[in-house]
């Protein structure tokens, strides 16, 4: 995710921990990369030189009691981008929600997005679609809400979008999201047609969609938003395919919106609350523990954790896990989220990593359901069987048995009351890493 304008930040940072002595000509000189990076990322130039200010004039304030200087600049870098990151919104639990937005913003996807959110959250989400201007739009909301699972509601037969609302029953749903029609440029057909849907539905919240790639132009496209139909917040799309996804941020909190989502991918999964803290601490190489945590909760089944304790992990557990890994994001999102980005693993073990385990999938799969609760049984007649049953070679058979076992021996050594004054570290975690590439 802004995989540039990250790089740029984790670079200065970097350069600044191996300097001996923070003064005057180091601030000035990281200040320079981070101007250049900024201004890459396609931050406002005025923003870039007032926020370079700000830093300026605090690096050399009084250093807190437990800080170094080194650690104080870091500090006051990080603080003062999360400052023109914009606020954190509240998200609530909003009863009705409409989206708006022009052409390609990817309001559609977003609609599905949003209701597959709410729905991991045990809510029961109602996908509307009162998109009557582009061609298919009724048939790929349909099509994404079978995708996940949710109820859909629109009439193709019309073609005043309000009335779509008037004849739909709301009232069995916990969250109702409403897609509605997009135009080249905000004009006063747009306008009225949303205000004709926003007095049929009564929404809770205006949402306006934007995509990542207009840049600084989003601080003009949220502000004639709110003028002209008083938006309640801001989703950003497609930060993950642009250079620009910072100018977009910026000025959305620029202009005085509060960015609530972010989409972070093309899954249905990939949309995410945005708070400007965490996403900095990413930028900038720090992680984001608490996001990966919550996403791990999603996805990973209770009674793994207690097989793990009462050390009955078998090889379905095994494949679980990896289907749960899958779920959680690719490996490399999963090490950004950590804060481990920087290891030196090449993305391309990261790629062999993702098909390794599409493939491992394949293998457990063709296993017996003897050769599944006790891998140790698996020898070489039968690795050649179930190779031959999986259309892998053997050499991938043993492999996986082999990594099998190695997290097995890693879960007993990490058992509680087992690694009482175990650190593992930044080094130690790398190595860790390293045992278990695939």
């Amino acid at each position: 995710m802004l995989e540039k304008l990250s790089s740029g930040l984790r670079s200065c940072i970097e350069r600044l921990t191996r300097t001996t002595l923070v003064d005057k000509e180091v601030v000035d000189e990281m200040l320079r990369d981070i101007q250049r990076t900024l201004l890459s990322g396609d931050v406002d130039v005025k923003l870039v030189f007032e926020l370079c200010e700000k830093i300026r004039k605090r690096a050399f304030e009084q250093i807190p009691k437990g800080l170094t200087r080194k650690e104080h600049v870091i500090k006051i870098l990080y603080e003062e981008i999360t400052n023109i990151m914009g606020k954190e919104p509240e998200i609530g639990m909003p009863k009705r929600i409409l989206l708006v937005g022009l052409f390609g913003s990817g309001k559609t996807t977003v609609a599905a997005k949003l209701a597959r959110f709410y729905q991991k959250k045990g809510l029961k989400p109602l996908l509307v679609c009162c998109d009557t201007f582009r061609p298919a739009a009724y048939e790929q909301l349909e099509q994404l809400a079978k995708k996940i699972n949710v109820p859909f509601y629109g009439d193709e037969k019309i073609k005043e979008p309000h009335k779509i609302i008037n004849q739909c029953n709301l009232k069995n749903y916990d969250i109702v999201i409403v897609d509605s029609s997009g135009r080249d440029a905000l004009n006063n057909d747009m306008i009225k047609e949303i205000k004709d849907i926003s007095n049929a539905l009564n929404p809770d919240e205006k949402i306006l969609v934007i995509p990542a790639d207009i840049g600084q132009a989003a601080s003009q496209q949220a502000r004639a938003f709110q003028d002209a139909l008083n938006i309640t917040g801001v989703i950003v799309t497609k930060l993950d395919a642009t250079a620009k996804g910072g100018g977009a941020l910026t000025a959305c909190a620029a202009s005085g919106a509060t960015v609530k989502f972010i989409g972070t991918g093309e899954k249905l999964g990939d949309l995410e609350v945005y708070d400007p803290k965490r996403f900095v601490s990413r930028l900038m190489g720090f992680g984001d523990l608490e996001s990966l945590l919550e996403k791990a909760k999603e996805v990973v089944k209770p009674d793994i954790a207690e097989k793990i304790i009462g050390e009955k992990f078998d090889m379905n557990d095994f494949c679980e896990q990896i289907e749960s890994m899958q779920k959680v994001g690719t490996m490399d999102k999963i090490l950004d989220m950590m804060g481990l980005s920087g290891a030196k693993i090449p993305k391309d073990v990261l790629g062999v990593q993702e098909e390794k385990m599409k493939k491992w999938k394949h293998i457990v799969n063709s296993m017996t359901k003897q050769e599944r609760s006790e891998p140790d049984i698996i020898n070489a007649s039968r690795i050649a069987r179930i190779a031959r049953g999986s259309g892998s070679s053997e050499a991938d058979v043993r492999e996986l048995v082999a990594s099998y076992k190695k997290v097995r021996k890693m879960i007993r050594m990490l058992k509680p009351g087992k690694f009482r004054g175990l650190k593992l570290g930044m080094k130690g975690f790398e190595k860790l890493l390293k045992n278990f590439r695939m």
